[in-house]
């Protein structure tokens, strides 16, 4: 069985509101949304909140008959981004400074500190780049997506994904050498 028609069939369980599909698609999802929704936000409690929001927007949406058509994942990420930029209009999100990575035994509290300071600086500089370049940079280079599910996420063509990709980038490197 192909990728696409085990999506279409997922989709299918989905749509009949098959509670083994739900938790499927929970289970396969619920980290990366979390992650996404930290690196954006900076909150370990947003975070929670986005990946909370995200699958009750989605279960909404299947209750109602809507959903996804094609691909799950993208869908999601759009789901998830579309919370965060509502929290974004409403207020400036503020960093708790908690690292990504949870420090293990063998790490050096030098280089715990310096992973921190990094991570917040590359957090501030995706913070100011136009919100369409944040979203194609963070879903391709920090969550691992492919350029068409970027372009089913952000519903734009994948040569505009790319633009958008090149230019974020850009901006990063510049903004990031000004500070060194």
């Amino acid at each position: 069985m192909s990728i696409i028609e085990e999506e279409e069939g997922l989709i299918s369980r989905l749509q009949a509101f098959d509670m083994s599909a739900i938790e499927s698609v929970f289970d396969q999802y619920n980290e990366a949304i979390y992650r996404y929704g930290y690196r954006l936000l900076g909150s370990q409690d947003k975070a929670e909140e986005c990946v909370a929001e995200t699958f009750s927007r989605f279960l909404h949406a299947l209750k109602s008959g809507k959903g996804p058509k094609k691909y799950v994942r993208p869908y999601l990420y759009r789901m998830a981004h579309n919370w965060i930029t509502d929290q974004y209009r409403r207020a400036i999100p503020e960093d708790e400074g908690l690292p990504e990575h949870h420090a293990s035994q063998h790490d050096h509290p030098e280089d715990i500190v310096i992973d921190n300071i990094e991570s917040q600086e590359i957090r501030n500089v995706l913070r100011e780049l136009p919100e369409n370049q944040r979203q194609a940079v963070v879903l391709k280079f920090l969550e691992g997506l492919g350029n068409q599910e970027i372009a089913l996420a952000m519903n734009k063509p994948v040569g505009a994904v790319k633009a958008l990709q090149h230019r974020g980038l850009q901006t990063i490197r510049k903004k990031l050498e000004v500070k060194l």
